[in-house]
């Protein structure tokens, strides 16, 4: 259990498991807005929220309907009340993340420059790996230094993915994998 899913537990007012054309994610709600979205079986899924199950949560159905938007390519940008929880640093980090502009990438190390750490490029890269709401946290949009699509809780073959959408895949970060 990482230190998010352990402070969002006896947090949560809602969850639920909906459909995505990447696989079913996992939604998990606060009173002050979304907590998380995990795909199914990824790196760091958390374990069960004693939470109340509620595929039909006003604010669930909102964020669902704006990632299909996304997927659809009907959006670009999202607009919806996040509750991250995670440690300061972490929090820093994927604050970080929300300022990458869709369509765009950057660098782990670009990441550590804008947090205040430009030695702390493997301490970004496990917050960006414990990201709690990706593809909203836009942690698909890091890669490496030398233009490696390198590491993705949800799986490289979906940031590979997220990437052909907002139409920043390089034909040689394809033959990089």
């Amino acid at each position: 259990m990482t230190e998010t899913t352990r402070s969002l537990h006896g947090r949560c007012t809602a969850q639920a498991m909906l459909p995505s054309p990447f696989g079913p994610l996992l939604w998990a709600r606060t009173a002050s807005g979304i907590a998380g979205m995990w795909f199914d079986a990824q790196k760091w899924f958390p374990t069960a929220f004693d939470a109340p199950e509620r595929p039909g949560d006003p604010l669930i159905q909102e964020a669902a309907t704006q990632l299909d938007d996304y997927f659809g390519g009907r959006r670009r940008v999202f607009d919806l009340p996040l509750d991250l929880h995670g440690t300061p640093f972490q929090k820093a980090v994927w604050a970080a993340l929300l300022r990458i502009e869709p369509g765009r990438t950057c660098t782990y190390g670009d990441i550590a420059v804008a947090v205040g750490s430009p030695q702390g490029v493997r301490a970004v890269g496990m917050a960006v790996g414990r990201n709690p709401v990706g593809i909203i946290v836009p942690c698909h949009r890091v890669i490496g230094r030398d233009g490696t699509l390198t590491g993705y809780a949800g799986g490289l073959d979906r940031k590979q993915a997220l990437l052909r959408l907002e139409g920043v895949l390089h034909p040689q970060q394809e033959s990089l994998l």
